[in-house]
């Protein structure tokens, strides 16, 4: 039986860093973007939740992808920071390629917070592919 369970606390390690990073880019992303989603999400802007929502399953797939091919919990710690950066490139990108995304997540139109949530979702999904090694 102890067998079965042998990888129980690098997976407790794993699982508990992974929920700290997760926990850490929000916040950070959050104060980061002009728009501060989480003070939009309180007051109920559904645009803000989506862009948000996109950025965290953004920023979750390569964070999935390091902890699975991670040799260590620094390494995994140092591919979330790089997860966490390429998640801020990609708003700067959506910020590029749609004029005033900030102030319309803001205004709360769908269109906004769906458009940084999909270039979120996309640079995530490219960006977890890279990082198998």
């Amino acid at each position: 039986m102890f067998g079965y369970v042998a990888g129980l606390p690098a997976f407790l390690a794993y699982f508990a860093t992974g929920l700290a990073a997760l926990a850490l880019f929000a916040v950070a992303y959050s104060a980061a973007t002009p728009h501060h989603e989480l003070r939009l999400i309180r007051t109920g802007n559904a645009a803000a939740v989506v862009a948000f929502l996109g950025a965290i399953l953004g920023f979750s797939l390569p964070l999935a992808s390091a902890a699975a091919n991670s040799v260590s919990i620094i390494d995994f710690l140092i591919w979330a920071v790089v997860g966490g950066l390429v998640q801020g490139v990609a708003f700067l990108l959506a910020s590029l390629t749609m004029s005033g995304l900030p102030a319309r997540i803001t205004a709360g139109e769908m269109a906004g917070g769906t458009w940084a949530a999909g270039i979120a979702v996309a640079v995530g999904m490219l960006n977890a592919a890279c990082m198998t090694y």
